[in-house]
């Protein structure tokens, strides 16, 4: 890996623009994080040898002022994911990376449920290993927190400057076809209810996850369904979601149909 490649493959674009909740969108710089306190970043991997350690370089230079820890959640990855975490561990510390393998892949809810239980911080943020969460969004996702007290705050790729890059037609139409089709069902007062780029309250992502029933891609439209149909506050803040540099998409025939088979599956028993 060549470190002095990762800024000109990661340039830096500015967080500033618009900044929505479920009532407004408020157009601000950045917001500055103004109470110290930790955090607890939840990354699931399979087959993320070659992405680990670039995603561990940018959380550092983007959350230098920042308290918090990352907890790897590996599922047996075969191209050698756990080798590469445990020597990140021996760079940055087992503090600061911490990796609670399983033993297969077992789905992404039951490994935020296995990685919450390691979890020390007040606040959990949960994120892709694959690139396409960019961390720079994290300290202005901490800001929004803070000032408004919002019990989660999401990344949008439909409000304000938000937007994807690198995916081809077909992709885009099949991610804003579900997510249309997701709001039009269910109503849940958020912009992108497909996106995965989150920051929790510890306590309210213990207690959503502890009832969701969906798996694969529902899993994360039914967190934000069931936090507003309990009135928890959400906060959005526009992200570029980026399609991976290294490996492939996991998203497949089957995957789509499990995403229809969930989404009319928590219209009927939970909406």
């Amino acid at each position: 890996m060549c470190y002095g490649l990762l800024p000109t493959l990661f340039p830096f674009f500015p967080v500033s623009g618009s900044v929505s909740t479920v009532l407004t969108v408020i157009y601000r710089n950045p917001l500055p994080i103004t109470v110290m306190t930790k955090y607890s970043i939840l990354l699931p991997t399979y087959n993320e040898s070659e992405n680990l350690p670039i995603v561990v370089w940018l959380l550092e230079k983007y959350l230098r002022d920042v308290e918090y820890e990352l907890i790897i959640i590996d599922d047996a990855s075969p191209d050698g994911t756990q080798d590469v975490a445990k020597a990140l561990q021996k760079e940055y510390g087992a503090s600061k990376i911490l990796l609670k393998p399983r033993a297969g892949k077992l789905g992404l809810g039951t490994a935020y449920i296995h990685g919450l239980q390691f979890a020390t911080g007040d606040f959990v943020i949960l994120m892709d290993a694959d690139l396409s969460h960019h961390p720079k969004f994290i300290p202005t996702m901490i800001g929004l927190q803070q000032e408004y007290n919002y019990d989660i705050v999401t990344g949008t790729r439909y409000v304000g400057d938000g937007g994807v890059s690198g995916w081809d037609l077909r992709r885009k139409v099949i991610s804003k076809g579900a997510n249309y089709l997701a709001q039009f069902l269910l109503e849940p007062g958020v912009s992108d209810l497909t996106g995965s780029f989150r920051l929790y309250k510890k306590a309210v992502l213990a207690e959503l996850i502890s009832e969701c029933i969906s798996k694969g891609y529902v899993f994360q439209m039914e967190m934000m369904f069931r936090a507003s149909k309990k009135g928890y506050t959400v906060g959005e803040v526009p992200i570029s979601f980026v399609d991976r540099f290294f490996g492939e998409s996991k998203l497949g025939a089957q995957e789509i149909v499990g995403f229809a088979k969930g989404l009319l599956t928590l219209f009927v028993t939970v909406a």
